[in-house]
């Protein structure tokens, strides 16, 4: 299998590319640079640059491309460019892929999609949320209009919050876990809608060998409160959740992006549990275990 990658140098997009790569299948990522080899292409979506016969070589497309949202400070030119990056980019990309009609296309997206709900529970189903970010991840998914309206199978990735042992999340907040001074984010205790980084990769590759089109949320079934998190991670190392850390601290740690972190979501995967995926990951506990394993904090006898 032929597989295109925007974003591939991200957290997901690198973790995705790996696991291709270690099964035999071909892998080209999209670089905003001169490519370095062969399985790179050059492409440029503010400029509608783009080798469409790389693009529609592919079997599957899978489309990760767009500013950062705690990059920067979300001033309003940052706030249209983390919209305007991510809606140029689908754009690009499914006007070139169109004509693959036997083709998949995994276009990005986020749960910020439902907003902050509360306690409400949310499914794929579910209307889009009223804040900033359900903004972009609506015109986000607009976006790939071209795509659908072609015919080509279309999916919308709506992940949640990926615990990873490495990177985004995990970066900044797991050394404070492992120190034992954190034990909340912000105080309110809200829902968090979670998947292991190894989960989502898998998820990501059971959709695009599946028949379904539209939206899916890839998380975990066990949505969990903030202070279930907190007593997970802490668990897995040994130690006792700390103290809440208010909100205007963690935005000063974390940046802007801590919004979409603060939102509840008590969500459900419904797609994936309809088509049978599995998870090796399911519960808070069992996530907790191998994200502070892989990254090498958890107590050696664990």
């Amino acid at each position: 299998m032929r597989v295109v990658i925007s974003g591939a140098s991200g957290l997901i997009g690198t973790a995705l590319t790996k696991s291709l790569r270690a099964d035999d299948h071909e892998v080209i990522a999209l670089v905003r640079r001169s490519p370095q080899g062969p399985f790179e292409s050059e492409w440029d979506p503010a400029g509608g640059v783009i080798n469409q016969d790389v693009v529609q070589s592919a079997d599957a497309v899978v489309n990760f491309a767009g500013a950062s949202i705690g990059a920067k400070r979300l001033t309003s030119s940052h706030k249209r460019l983390v919209k305007q990056s991510r809606v140029d980019s689908t754009d690009l990309i499914a006007r070139a892929y169109a004509p693959r009609t036997d083709g998949v296309l995994l276009s990005g997206s986020a749960m910020g999609f439902y907003g902050a709900r509360g306690n409400e529970e949310l499914s794929e189903r579910s209307a889009p949320g009223d804040t900033f970010l359900s903004d972009i991840v609506l015109a986000w998914e607009a976006a790939a209009a071209p795509a659908v309206e072609a015919g080509v199978r279309t999916v919308f990735t709506r992940s949640g919050l990926v615990l990873a042992p490495h990177g985004g999340f995990a970066a900044r907040l797991l050394p404070l876990v492992k120190r034992g001074i954190l034990g909340g984010l912000g105080g309110a205790n809200p829902w968090h809608a979670w998947i292991t980084l190894h989960d989502e990769v898998r998820a990501l590759r059971y959709l695009i060998e599946s028949d379904h089109a539209g939206p899916a949320n890839i998380i975990a079934p066990s949505p969990v409160r903030d202070q279930d998190l907190m007593d997970a991670l802490s668990a897995a190392v040994g130690k006792k959740a700390g103290l809440v850390v208010p909100a205007w601290m963690l935005e000063i740690a974390i940046g802007p992006a801590i919004d979409d972190l603060l939102s509840s979501q008590n969500a459900t995967p419904g797609v994936l549990t309809r088509l049978g995926f599995t998870w090796d990951h399911a519960t808070i506990e069992e996530a907790a275990t191998w994200v502070m394993t892989e990254a090498g904090l958890a107590p050696p006898s664990m």
